[in-house]
């Protein structure tokens, strides 16, 4: 019927060295990158799926909750959940800006602009998964590279994994979680671009209005905890992202 929700065709092998919501999720990741499954295909939901693959619902919620996070599907009261509507789909690797810069050779700088601990925006709380009037801090850097500026990138961050000014001035913020034991492991980046404004082109070194590259980016560890959301504006002229992809 053509209300029925889609049932993935999914064999759970509890010998096999993957966690169980992971066999779940992703074959459902790769039906949906590779088009099979449409934007707007409804899914079957964590209770079907739960009971179908003899798992607890805790995992099939978690293997949801995984591709939700990597935006490849949407969960809506009412509604259940659908393959995100409208979005190309592209795996990207989860990666520092710092780490790129050092592993090219190059010479990444950082100047921290700011950081301060607020209470988080609305759209901040929601992202990090806070409560409402939670405080989170909120740190804006410009990172260089070969002392030519690169990038102003702007995070907010729970307060008690938080670096300080002083450290994000001496290293990347990636590098300070990895020496707390603290692996990033999935993440939903969106790219697109817009118009340098006044103080962007000055930081930037660039003419008022140019090009730059946006990126947002929500990113958790193992444990799907919500480690970062940060909006990043780089320079088109010197910066750009690659990605390969197969037909």
């Amino acid at each position: 019927m053509e209300n029925e929700p889609y049932i993935a065709d999914i064999t759970i092998d509890r010998s096999r060295p993957e966690p169980l919501h992971t066999q779940i999720a992703e074959p459902l990741a790769q039906l949906i990158e590779s088009g099979e499954l449409p934007p707007g295909t409804r899914i079957e939901d964590e209770i079907s799926m739960a009971t179908r693959l003899h798992v607890s619902r805790p995992t099939a919620r978690r293997a949801f909750e995984t591709l939700t996070q990597r935006g490849l599907v949407i969960r809506r009261r009412g509604v259940g959940t659908q393959v995100t509507p409208t979005r190309v789909h592209r795996s990207m690797n989860l990666t520092s800006l710092y780490d790129d810069l050092q592993a090219s050779g190059q010479r990444p700088r950082t100047s921290v602009l700011d950081w301060k601990v607020e209470i988080a925006p609305p759209a901040v709380a929601a992202a990090l998964g806070l409560p409402s009037n939670s405080e989170v801090t909120h740190f804006r850097r410009l990172r260089m590279s070969q002392d030519e500026p690169l990038a102003i990138m702007t995070n907010w961050v729970p307060v008690e994994l938080a670096p300080s000014a002083e450290e994000l001035a001496t290293t990347g913020f990636y590098d300070y979680l990895r020496s707390r034991d603290i692996v990033i492991a999935v993440g939903h980046q969106r790219f697109s671009a817009r118009l340098a404004l006044p103080e962007e082109a000055r930081l930037l070194n660039e003419p008022p209005g140019a090009a730059l590259l946006t990126m947002q980016r929500t990113a958790c560890d193992e444990s799907n905890r919500v480690i970062e959301f940060g909006q990043h504006v780089y320079r088109a002229s010197i910066y750009a992202y690659e990605n390969t992809v197969y037909a």
